[in-house]
């Protein structure tokens, strides 16, 4: 049945890795339109951080799910899926191919193995275990989690505030563990989806490039950015979109708690760790077809595998 089902081409990586500028490059050699599957970039105004395409790459190949929300709302896997489901219907139906293009793994994840039927967020509930993380810190909430949710716990920093978050919301509301309940509705897309992922042969040169690619940021502006956003935007540091790796730091700079170098350092570590994070999910998935991300010919090999899959 999947032969028939209209193909759709993935392709993700850990940041840094070349997936924006690959698909600029794939953009010339097939017919496709972009769909962004990055948690960052759906934020209006965030474009430094966010390494987001230019004006010029948009007009050139259509992007999509870039600039959707502002920073003070919330976006969720479940809209993700929703969102993407939509676009990749109407990129086909123009004759065209989806090719989804990011890093946010959790994205991915829902798009191709359905959605678990978990409640929906409770303002009253998140401004409590806020409260609480205030008083007590993230890592004894944390320690809760692992009381009442071991397997989540598992797999969680105890610094991870937003997922730590959600799971302890989804207990209280439900009395039951996010791990009973997650995976309960699988439902795979209605697409062939052709996956490759770029990965580093040599961590280090990947950090290298992190490093680069960070101070790129701060000296287009990524400070003078958020400040910008401040004054434009009532945000405060527990939203979503302060929490992106970047932002939270340039947000303790402003706030004073680093200074420039402390924050320099702190932002590339974060990016670092986000990384190692996409490179275990990575790991994790299966048939996915693999490439290294310095190879100087990956390109053409990317696009060779692209190309047979579609039988060209």
């Amino acid at each position: 049945m999947s032969a028939v089902l209209p193909p759709a081409l993935v392709l993700m990586g850990p940041t840094a890795s070349g997936k924006s500028a690959l698909a600029m490059r794939l953009a010339t050699a097939l017919p496709v339109e972009i769909v962004s599957v990055d948690s960052a970039q759906v934020y209006r105004g965030m474009d430094i951080g966010t390494a987001k395409p230019t004006a010029g790459e948009r007009r050139a190949v259509p992007h999509h799910l870039i600039d959707i929300i502002d920073p003070t709302e919330a976006y969720s896997a479940a809209r993700f899926r929703e969102d993407a489901l939509r676009l990749m219907n109407e990129i086909h139906a123009r004759g065209r191919i989806p090719l989804l293009v990011g890093g946010t793994m959790l994205y991915l994840k829902a798009l191709r193995e359905g959605l678990s039927d978990l409640p929906q967020a409770d303002p009253a509930i998140r401004a409590e275990i806020d409260r609480e993380a205030a008083a007590r810190g993230w890592p004894a909430l944390h320690a809760e989690l692992a009381h009442v949710d071991p397997q989540t716990a598992a797999r969680l920093k105890p610094n991870d505030a937003q997922r730590i978050q959600r799971a302890l919301e989804v207990y209280r509301l439900t009395g039951r563990p996010m791990s009973a309940l997650v995976g309960s509705r699988e439902t795979a897309p209605p697409f062939r989806l052709i996956e490759a992922a770029l990965v580093p042969g040599d961590r280090a040169v990947l950090h290298a490039r992190i490093a680069r690619r960070f101070d790129d940021m701060l000296k287009a502006g990524l400070v003078e950015e958020l400040r910008a956003l401040r004054e434009r935007y009532p945000l405060h540091a527990g939203l979503p979109s302060m929490r992106c790796v970047g932002y939270r730091q340039a947000w303790l700079h402003l706030e004073g708690e680093y200074d420039a170098a402390e924050m320099r350092d702190r932002g590339i570590f974060a990016t670092r760790q986000l990384a190692k994070r996409q490179l275990t999910w990575l790991r994790a998935m299966r048939d996915l077809a693999i490439f290294d991300c310095l190879a100087p010919d990956m390109g053409k090999r990317v696009l060779r595998f692209y190309l047979r899959a579609l039988g060209q």
